[in-house]
């Protein structure tokens, strides 16, 4: 078995009308944008850095990197699949994730049952094994000055039983 962790922030950018931010996978409403190369999913990044970290296989960043214009608006949970995919390789499997946006703002309450699905499904494992969770930092600080969010995660993955042979 194999434990990471992984972190994750963006600032917001400007501020636009009928705009949303993407977390856990799910388009949430919000009204400022997120800086970032991909498309900012800070959720989705802090559990690739958790998935590679557990496997001592570098960051997001060494694997996406946001030099690369390949990159540029990537969709986070195609990110996610891919880290799933070189652990997969490994002969490791994702058990469980447990998952924490720190954020005063956007209220994502209504959202975490979409996310913990997207994640899920994304993960190849069930719904009972993916936490997501939000706090705010009690007004405190960048994140509670509203100038961005941040996420952090930890996983456990765990080698796959080989295959059994049929008699």
């Amino acid at each position: 078995m194999r434990i990471g962790s992984g972190f994750d922030a963006h600032r917001f950018g400007e501020e636009q009308t009928d705009h949303y931010i993407m977390l856990g996978g799910v388009a949430v409403p919000w009204h400022r944008t997120v800086l970032a190369h991909s498309d900012g999913d800070v959720l989705l990044h802090a559990l690739c850095d958790a998935i590679l970290g557990a496997m001592a296989l570098g960051d997001i960043g060494q694997h996406f990197p946001d030099t690369d214009p390949d990159y540029a608006g990537a969709d986070s949970r195609q990110l996610l699949r891919a880290c799933v995919a070189k652990i997969s390789q490994l002969g490791m499997s994702v058990v469980n994730v447990d998952m924490t946006l720190i954020a005063e703002r956007p209220k994502v309450a209504p959202y975490v049952q979409a996310m913990t699905e997207c994640i899920a499904i994304d993960l190849g494992i069930a719904l009972d094994r993916v936490s997501v969770k939000a706090t705010t930092t009690e007004k405190m600080g960048f994140i509670g000055r509203e100038e961005g969010l941040a996420a952090q995660a930890v996983v456990l993955l765990a080698e796959r039983a080989p295959a059994k042979a049929l008699s």
